[in-house]
């Protein structure tokens, strides 16, 4: 049995629901189009290590519906629709389940980070072997992963989600647990206007 698992939050490129933030910039279709892009990338990314047999991957998504994400991914990718709440409650519910599964390692990632590679996420499992927590910290002040080897709810507890605070908040709470934390190299995510001037669109092909 594969014993890691990478879960992949994303959501439907609906346009007027998707990349909201960049829709004064790109308008609605183009800030879809640009997380479609974005969320495919590193999707095929992650489905790459589960064809080399290292993890199993899952989408779970929010927006549109079941069949929508599979004419737009593919039939063959396991999905799972986000729980309502907040991304901590969103968090917690996927790790658990993932853990309930069996898994001995699991892994969160979004899709706004282009330079996220199959080796940085292979890296985040290696450092789990060895440490209860690994964090891809984004220069935004946010996360773009977060890897357990168990269900730790207080690391979700009390954070203002879509903040700069996001990752300093983690860490203390981590620090606090006295958690061995691992960390990832640093990445630019592209949520706001100004994060696209550093934008390589031809990583997106």
């Amino acid at each position: 049995m594969i014993s890691e698992k990478l879960i992949v939050f994303t959501r439907y490129p609906e346009p007027g629901k998707a990349k909201t933030r960049l829709i004064p910039v790109l308008g609605k279709i183009g800030a879809a189009n640009l997380h479609r892009l974005m969320a495919q990338k590193a999707i095929a990314r992650a489905l790459s290590l589960q064809q080399s047999g290292r993890l199993s991957v899952e989408i779970h998504w929010a927006g549109g519906s079941q069949q929508l994400m599979q004419e737009w991914l593919g039939t063959d990718i396991v999905y799972q629709n986000q729980i309502d709440g907040d991304l901590g409650a969103k968090m917690i519910a996927a790790f658990q389940n993932s853990f309930n599964s069996g898994v001995d390692k699991t892994a969160i990632i979004g899709t706004d980070c282009p330079n996220l590679t199959t080796e940085i996420m292979a890296q985040a499992f290696d450092k789990l072997s060895q440490h209860d927590l690994v964090l891809g910290p984004a220069k935004d002040g946010g996360y773009y992963l977060i890897g357990l080897g168990r269900v730790i709810p207080e690391l979700f507890g009390g954070i203002n989600w879509g903040t700069s605070e996001v990752f300093a908040a983690t860490r203390a709470i981590a620090q606090n647990l006295d958690l061995n934390i691992a960390y990832l190299p640093t990445l630019a995510d592209i949520d706001l206007p100004e994060d696209l001037l550093g934008l390589d669109i031809n990583i997106l092909k």
